[in-house]
């Protein structure tokens, strides 16, 4: 796609990809620097729900002194930062941010309980010791990620993906969340969380085209909107500490200005061998989730499937990014799907806007009233971001179904099966976890009730084994995305049953994206490719 000028007001064909739909500003496009850092901190507010969670949920695991949690939260940020730019820039080049991944959050959690449970001694606090750990671990098994990225063994499956896999792994992606407590808690303020979506859903689908304000920025909007009245209704009384809705400040005003944020900040990581391959099961999982998203991205991008090497560059460089965010002391970096459905609702795929974004992330990282304002957002405002951001992403993955022929029989039987699967496996893993003894972790307790299966006992029962059957079966994408693989695969079913020569004729091909390689070094014409 054409890059349409820095001040471009029109809408973009959205192109083969895109089922002809139209775009604000396409992957290419400039706008103003003003109007991007808008459009850039609307992607990022997008995906602030998980990225200070994820922080948040390991300094309570680790019992991490209040003191160091403010900078704790912003080496997140400051990662995602980093970690975007380099994506964006040298990677697979999509407008994708970057952020922690909850699908490494399980074995982060297990590695923490262990370490603070049994602590070393020797002067060092079990919270420190912890991180260390967890630090070692991630850099360690993102190595492989790393290794596979690169060495194009991710991307030369992508023969043998059909828009029979992808679309359920989309839909998965996008139910990842339903049952998330800034949805589904029994303590909901469901007004709230109604006034949140139903701000976002007039501003997008009703007020676009009334407004340029409301076409670029609903979910801004939305979100600063349902914000001020939380704020306001906790100042007046009606929301009592302690409540969903209540908004405090008072975090915000006892945060220090400014945290010093550097690789090695908590010390020397340390490894251990059965942490990293515990870490490795999420790894597994982030990879597979990641793959979903560069087709998602791409669907609403208006460009083709991603191509083998765009896959390739995509994986080497998120593993990269995890090597640096196990050095900074945070908890992993991978794609994040949240900015994808903002995608879809805004209309604004520049890969410009997200980079700005991205810059601003990295500086305000080091601001800590920042990350203190960011946590104060209530969860059920952030509950109605997720309704319409994730609804909207699991609306892309039933639209890769156009490519299918679906009075066939097999791919009914494909899709259906992985959707189930993904959705009950992981709720089987949640309540071997529930049942888990008090001080046992629900992968322990797993690998215990593996270790008393007749004759393989001893295999399944072993650590290595146990955990990375839970971590993954855990991730409802990853199993549907197995079972979607496996069953497509095996299945006999032509490639024009399977969606994939019509999918073939709009996806791009290896020359299409050109490498940083390519671009810096042999100087290749960047203007040459749909998506670069």
């Amino acid at each position: 796609m054409p890059a349409t000028g820095a001040d471009d007001d029109g809408p973009d064909d959205a192109g083969d990809g895109g089922d002809g739909a139209l775009l604000t500003y396409g992957i290419e496009d400039r706008p103003p620097l003003g109007r991007s850092l808008g459009l850039g901190i609307q992607h990022y507010l997008t995906m602030v729900g998980a990225n200070i969670a994820v922080p948040l949920i390991l300094a309570g695991a680790m019992g991490m002194p209040e003191r160091f949690v403010p900078r704790f939260v912003g080496t997140f940020f400051v990662v995602s930062g980093i970690a975007t730019l380099a994506q964006t820039t040298l990677g697979n080049r999509y407008p994708i941010v970057q952020g922690a991944p909850f699908s490494m959050l399980a074995p982060a959690l297990a590695i923490v309980g262990v370490v603070v449970a049994n602590p070393p001694g020797g002067g060092v606090e079990a919270w420190r010791a912890a991180l260390l750990q967890l630090q070692g671990a991630i850099v360690v098994a993102s190595l492989f990620e790393v290794a596979v990225g690169y060495l194009g063994l991710v991307g030369r499956l992508r023969r043998f993906v059909s828009p029979v896999v992808i679309a359920p792994v989309i839909v998965l992606i996008g139910l990842t969340l339903f049952t998330a407590p800034q949805v589904a808690s029994a303590t909901q303020n469901w007004p709230l969380l109604l006034l949140t979506f139903g701000l976002i859903a007039v501003f997008s689908q009703f007020l676009g085209e009334r407004a340029r304000a409301f076409e670029l920025f609903p979910v801004l909007l939305g979100i600063v909107v349902a914000y001020v009245v939380a704020l306001a209704l906790s100042a007046a009384g009606v929301y009592a500490p302690g409540t969903p809705g209540y908004v405090d400040l008072t975090p915000v005003a006892e945060a220090p200005l400014a945290v010093a944020i550097y690789p090695l900040q908590w010390g020397v990581p340390r490894v251990t061998t059965s942490f990293v391959v515990g870490m490795l099961a999420g790894v597994i999982a982030s990879i597979v989730e990641s793959l979903g998203d560069y087709h998602a991205v791409a669907r609403l991008s208006g460009v083709g499937a991603p191509s083998e090497k765009r896959i390739t560059h995509g994986i080497g460089m998120e593993g990269l990014a995890n090597v640096f965010a196990g050095l900074m002391g945070a908890g992993g970096s991978t794609s994040y799907s949240e900015n994808i459905g903002a995608i879809g609702l805004t209309g604004v795929a520049s890969r410009y806007v997200v980079q700005v974004g991205a810059a601003a992330m990295l500086v305000v990282g080091f601001f800590g009233p920042f990350g203190a304002l960011v946590a104060s957002i209530p969860d059920p405002v952030v509950g109605g971001l997720y309704v319409a951001m994730f609804g909207q992403i699991v609306g892309v993955g039933l639209a890769n179904l156009k490519y299918v022929d679906l009075d066939s029989q097999r791919n009914l039987f494909v899709l259906g099966v992985s959707l189930f699967a993904g959705l009950f496996v992981p709720e089987y893993f949640s309540n071997v976890a529930s049942a888990a003894p008090d001080g046992v972790g629900g992968a322990a307790f797993f690998a215990r009730s593996m270790a008393a299966v007749p004759v393989f006992g001893p295999v399944l029962g072993a650590d290595a084994v146990a955990n990375t059957v839970f971590v993954v079966g855990s991730t409802g994408i990853a199993v549907g995305g197995v079972v979607a693989f496996a069953l497509d695969n095996l299945i006999p079913g032509t490639d024009a049953e399977r969606g994939l020569d019509d999918w073939e004729r709009t996806a791009e091909s290896d020359e299409d994206f050109l490498s940083a390689y390519d671009r810096f070094v042999r100087g290749g014409d960047g203007d040459a490719t749909r998506a670069d």
